[in-house]
């Protein structure tokens, strides 16, 4: 059942990093991003690695992805729709070759089937994810609160640049010029 979940999460992943990549229209960019960083959190999890699959969680595809939504949102591209071109049925052929290959050396590969030392018992009695918020709550809170208000005012900052400046009314007293 593991190496289903793998094999589902890992073609998938590279589907979406591909179509993140090409992709013309910035929201479906945008969405092949989430559905990768969700799909490598589900990688993160097979792992046994819940810290990390909730970092990529909250972080990436929640944080990261929003500002990438912002940006976008701001620049206000207009985008022109585009047309099936002779192009891509030879790079649909060329990364069918290229897939093919990776699947041939990935199943010739010496490392096929290798376990590590560890068990999950060792890993939970060794390493829990509470015990990394422990340390980042007590060790490094000064650290983590600094980041918070630097990230505070990477937020204003935006802010105020997108804002748009108001235009002049004539009719109010405080714009008319003095002679």
């Amino acid at each position: 059942m593991m190496w289903l979940l793998f094999i589902y999460f890992a073609t998938v992943s590279i589907v979406a990093g591909v179509l993140t990549v090409a992709l013309r229209n910035a929201v479906y960019c945008a969405l092949a991003l989430l559905t990768l960083l969700l799909h490598v959190a589900g990688l993160f999890v097979l792992l046994n690695a819940e810290f990390l699959f909730a970092v990529q969680i909250i972080v990436y595809a929640g944080a990261i992805l929003i500002l990438y939504l912002f940006v976008l949102m701001l620049m206000n591209l207009k985008t022109e729709e585009q047309h099936l071109h002779k192009k891509y049925a030879f790079l649909l052929f060329a990364g069918t070759g290229v897939f093919g290959e990776l699947l041939i050396l990935l199943l010739q590969s010496p490392y096929d089937g290798a376990v590590g030392t560890a068990t999950p018992d060792v890993i939970l009695q060794t390493g829990p994810s509470h015990a990394i918020g422990i340390t980042m709550f007590s060790d490094y809170l000064l650290l983590f609160e600094v980041i918070g208000i630097f990230l505070l005012g990477a937020v204003i900052g935006a802010i105020v640049l997108a804002k748009t400046p108001a235009k002049a009314d004539p009719q109010d007293p405080a714009h008319i010029p003095m002679p």
